[in-house]
């Protein structure tokens, strides 16, 4: 039988209503898992078991009362640290800030609790969120469930390192530049980047979301649901609407899709990440899908534009802190940010801008399709200990060429699992669709999933 920890959320939801399990035992049965992995994984922080026993009980109370609150009533969900909720600090990841409890939830959070999800823990996250790694000056380095010894990227690191190791079904994650998708790449789990300002999120900023990371799109579409209800804090999210997120289906016939092998900067594409793409290109053909190439539209000087942007902004933010707490940053990142310091207003002015020249090369590029295919990541992951694939602060975002676009076009865009490397690291296809068109992302991943052949993707990891 399937452990506990391991159902999804569409199954707890189900066995719950029949009265064939309690929110309780299957809250106890996860916590005492991620207490069993967690002296290995290094993927929650500010775990609070009693907190989320409680949660539990009150959610059994009202299944016992007939009036769960919803689908994620009593299904247990982490939360990445950098996602305020009520009491718990925000580290952003850094041994540099100062720990004061959060007044309130984030929207994200306070979607999820009224839903009545049960808080099981917060996941790590990197410095600032501006790695993607597991590497962190304030978090126990998080790994990779797959093989210890690799990294599960980020900076939804432990978000992403959770899922894949059953640590209960729903994790929510936030994205800038591909921190949801890449981790879900690594890890061999489904994410989700939704449109901007589809899931409202305090603070707001360009091109950052918070979205679901799961073990299947089904879960996903379920965490959706909650975390795309309106909250006036977030002055930049979308119009609320009513949207069917949990139909699965579409017909794949006629569908034009886009494939895009070459970013058109950063790392080349490595062969066994385009072999599993462009096998997932062919399952849809087979399908009756039409699928044409895609030339790059990425020109280098946008993506090191917004790099240069993000270094001064960083730059500012640190060098602000006391001596004291500014030598606490990560070395890494210290060395990333130094040449924001030295920028001209006209050089910043110039990389500002290039996130608006990227954001209409992306949608000019995808419109002539309904949806795009392409890597997530043009590399599999890489060693635990790295700041990322390349771990040269020189060169910290050239892995981010197939994920980068969507976040400035305001594109959704989701990872889910294509197939292995021959050393068994999962490989993320990436699933872009037009602007606001998240169900349609979301179906369109259902479909792969049941397009995947059965040995595309391994059993899950064991730890």
């Amino acid at each position: 039988m399937t452990a506990l920890h391991a159902l999804s959320a569409v199954e707890l939801a189900a066995a719950y209503r029949r009265r064939e399990l309690s929110p309780l035992e299957v809250a106890q049965d996860v916590i005492a898992h991620v207490e069993r992995c967690e002296p290995r994984l290094g993927a929650t922080w500010a775990m609070d078991a009693e907190g989320a026993l409680a949660m539990a009980r009150a959610a059994a109370a009202r299944f016992d009362a007939g009036a769960p609150l919803s689908m994620l009533d009593g299904v247990p969900v982490t939360i990445k640290e950098n996602i305020a909720t009520k009491g718990v600090a925000l580290p952003l990841g850094t041994a540099a800030t100062e720990l004061v409890p959060a007044a309130e939830d984030a929207p994200p959070a306070a979607r999820l609790r009224e839903a009545g999800a049960v808080f099981i823990a917060k996941t790590t996250m990197p410095d600032y969120g501006m790695l993607s790694s597991g590497l962190s000056s304030f978090h126990k380095l998080a790994r990779n469930p797959w093989d210890l010894a690799k990294n599960p990227g980020g900076s939804s690191a432990g978000a992403g390192a959770a899922a894949a190791a059953g640590y209960g079904p729903l994790h929510l994650g936030t994205d800038i530049g591909g921190s949801i998708r890449l981790p879900a790449g690594w890890c061999g789990v489904f994410g989700l980047k939704p449109s901007l300002g589809r899931v409202p999120i305090k603070p707001p900023y360009a091109g950052r979301v918070a979205g679901p990371i799961t073990r299947s799109v089904a879960d996903a579409a379920l965490m959706m649901a909650e975390l795309s209800k309106p909250d006036w804090r977030d002055a930049m999210s979308l119009p609320y609407q009513v949207l069917d997120w949990t139909d699965p289906d579409i017909d794949v016939r006629g569908l034009k899709l886009g494939l895009l092998l070459d970013a058109g900067w950063g790392i080349p594409l490595e062969a066994e990440t385009r072999a599993a793409v462009q096998a997932a290109a062919r399952a849809f053909e087979q399908a009756g899908a039409v699928v044409e190439p895609l030339q790059p539209f990425t020109a280098p000087e946008m993506a090191h534009g917004i790099d240069l942007f993000w270094r001064v902004r960083s730059w500012l933010d640190i060098s602000a802190l006391p001596q004291a707490r500014r030598d606490k940053v990560l070395p890494y990142i210290r060395a990333w940010v130094a040449p924001g310091e030295h920028t001209s207003a006209a050089e910043l002015f110039h990389g500002y801008s290039q996130m608006a020249a990227l954001r209409d090369a992306a949608v000019a590029a995808c419109r002539p399709y309904d949806f795009v295919l392409s890597p997530v990541s043009p590399v599999p992951s890489y060693p635990a200990e790295w700041a990322g694939p390349l771990n040269d602060p020189a060169r910290a975002m050239d892995h981010i060429g197939f994920t980068l676009p969507a976040n400035m076009s305001e594109q959704p865009a989701a990872s889910v699992p294509c197939g292995h490397t021959a050393a068994g690291l999962p490989i993320g296809l990436q699933i872009t669709g037009r602007r606001h068109d998240d169900v349609g992302v979301l179906r369109l991943a259902r479909a792969w999933e049941r397009l995947r052949p059965a040995g595309a993707v391994k059993a899950w990891p064991v730890l």
